[in-house]
């Protein structure tokens, strides 16, 4: 079934670019030979695979098409498989898998097979010089592919988990009610790029000429004991207390709001600051 990949996800990303202060010109980049130190042609610059220490093998585009395995120029599917069985871990990236053109019937009756049979076509697909591993599945009529990392690419654990310690029960029951407290539907919505909106609130800033200052970080005093910590944190989590009143939801107010809150504080400069400074200099003020 002849088909096309388009990526599933477009990423909010701000590029920023390296530029010369003076005149506003891009910092440009050669292919530097680091032997002969002068730039080198693109006809001269050939993949090569370190085979051992300064010993390449030279690589073609025909080497690269003799390694003919599942998945070359296909997505080969290999198994069937209950998609709830798959650790998210192996989850890498997913793509959009369309019908190229005279392939719509065919692509129509591998996704109501799909969905009839609530099962997850696991394949190999090469792409970008490496053989993949990957998730077939159906999002809204759409074959979706997800690309996963193979086992041997997941890093074990064993060195990293905690050595085991008693845990109070008191404690536990404590840690319990805290996660219960944050316990809500999934709805990604509702989370947002605040980092990228506050970059793109001080891009805005300066391109208007107002001048953008860091707000002190303010150390925040640390609870004595894991008990005091955790029955602080219910505590925030449900609005109770007058600091968590305060402070504790600071970030969901606008601007606007922020910028009153400043005003009856005293807080000087308030007019040039972002969403992020006017919320650290109220907690800092509180």
């Amino acid at each position: 079934m002849p088909v096309r990949l388009y990526s599933a996800v477009q990423e909010h990303k701000l590029r920023f670019h390296f530029v010369h202060e003076k005149d506003n010109s891009p910092i440009g980049y050669q292919k530097i030979c680091k032997k002969e130190d002068k730039p080198v042609p693109d006809d001269e610059i050939v993949k090569a695979f370190e085979y051992t220490k300064g010993e390449y093998v030279f690589m073609e585009d025909e080497d690269f098409e003799a390694a003919k395995v599942e998945g070359y120029k296909t997505i080969d599917i290999v198994d069937f498989v209950p998609y709830e069985d798959i650790d998210p871990i192996f989850f890498a990236h997913t793509y959009y898998v369309g019908p190229d053109r005279g392939a719509e019937k065919v692509y129509s009756l591998l996704v109501k097979a799909m969905e009839n049979s609530e099962l997850t076509g696991i394949a190999k697909f090469v792409m970008r010089d490496k053989q993949h591993l990957g998730a077939l599945r159906i999002r809204d009529g759409v074959i979706t592919l997800e690309q996963l990392y193979f086992a041997d690419e997941i890093r074990p654990i064993d060195e990293l988990k905690a050595s085991r310690t008693r845990v109070a029960q008191e404690e536990l029951q404590m840690a319990e009610r805290l996660i219960e407290s944050f316990t809500t539907e999934w709805k990604p919505e509702k989370y947002k790029d605040t980092y990228r909106d506050e970059l793109c609130a001080i891009i805005k800033a300066k391109r208007k000429g107002k001048d953008v200052h860091a707000a002190p970080d303010v150390e925040e005093e640390r609870p004595t004991d894991l008990m005091t910590a955790l029955r602080e944190s219910i505590e925030r989590s449900r609005g109770g207390g007058a600091r968590a009143r305060r402070n504790g939801d600071l970030g969901d107010l606008s601007k606007q709001e922020l910028d009153r809150r400043a005003k009856a504080a005293g807080i000087e400069g308030r007019s040039k600051m972002t969403k992020a400074e006017l919320v650290r200099a109220l907690r800092s003020a509180a």
